[in-house]
């Protein structure tokens, strides 16, 4: 069982509204969004596209419902634009999350990323050379630095169609930072790439600063692969779930969390069509299971 003095349960508006395919709930409003995950249990929410950009507004608005941020995707082009500009982005997304609860940067690098293209999710990808490596990492150890003199984790985010996505990506990254960077664990990001996520974790658990979780349904993966689907096509085909509803064991990654005495967030973040998935059904969902599996 799980500690609810240290570890919370969030969720991320990518059930409601999708940030790469605004289509996919159009017609969800963000009052509808934060309500439903107050309904359903859970006490953070990450940022979501309809989300207000006035601070006070937003957390106002989570206030009335006993929610907070948890954390907001933060995109990083270290290698694509000069540090400064990524620098000011920061400290404005620090401004604007800290105020509502979040004490994490969830960022990615989306240099090169083809998460968002029309081609093959599992072919294709970038693969950086030894100096865009040495680049990436240190901008990144400088990011953490600033991270942690407002207060917050700076915890990267590997995920399909980017620079890290594959193990031996994940542990250069992990061997490149510094004691100011934090890995944000995604299980369904693991488990699509063919990566056991029992490993990552084990390895990389007392660097972990924030978790996703996510189940897989291997058939549909298996038929991407296939077809060879785009990351949103993949998605749109119910490539994810909520923890339960499909084939990844959660067990052994639930015993390694409460055996390691992790403190912080873990986040249902399973992107599907809310057209053919309601998303307050799934979200209560998972978090009966994470309920049954945790006792948070």
């Amino acid at each position: 069982m799980l500690d609810k003095n240290k570890v919370k349960l969030g969720i991320a508006p990518i059930g409601w509204c999708n940030d790469d395919m605004p289509e996919l709930g159009a017609d969800n409003t963000f009052q509808q969004i934060v309500s439903e995950m107050a309904l359903a249990g859970y006490k953070g929410s990450e940022v979501g596209n309809k989300y207000p950009k006035d601070k006070v507004e937003l957390k106002k608005a989570l206030d009335l419902r006993g929610l907070e941020i948890c954390n907001q995707w933060f995109t990083q082009l270290l290698l694509a634009e000069p540090f400064e500009v990524t620098e000011r982005a920061l400290k404005d997304y620090i401004d604007y999350t800290k105020y509502c609860g979040s004490r994490i940067v969830g960022a990615s690098e989306q240099s090169y990323s083809i998460q968002g293209l029309p081609q093959p999710i599992l072919e294709g990808k970038y693969v950086m050379n030894d100096e865009e490596w040495d680049r990436m990492l240190s901008g990144m150890n400088k990011l953490g630095a600033i991270a942690k003199e407002h207060g917050m984790k700076y915890c990267f985010h590997h995920h399909m169609g980017t620079v890290v996505q594959t193990e031996e990506e994940i542990d250069r990254m992990m061997d490149g930072l510094g004691e100011n960077c934090y890995l944000l664990f995604d299980s369904g990001h693991c488990s699509f790439a063919d990566i056991d996520p029992v490993k990552v974790m084990s390895k990389y658990i007392d660097r972990i600063g924030h978790i996703h979780l996510k189940d897989l349904r291997k058939d549909v993966v298996a038929e991407s692969r296939k077809n060879k689907w785009s990351f949103l096509e993949s998605v749109r085909n119910g490539c994810f779930t909520v923890p339960g509803d499909g084939d990844v064991d959660f067990k052994p990654l639930f015993d390694i969390i409460e055996q390691s005495g992790y403190e912080g967030y873990i986040v249902v973040e399973a992107e599907q069509d809310p057209a053919k998935a309601n998303p307050l059904e799934y979200a209560i969902k998972g978090r009966k299971y994470i309920a049954e599996m945790t006792g948070l």
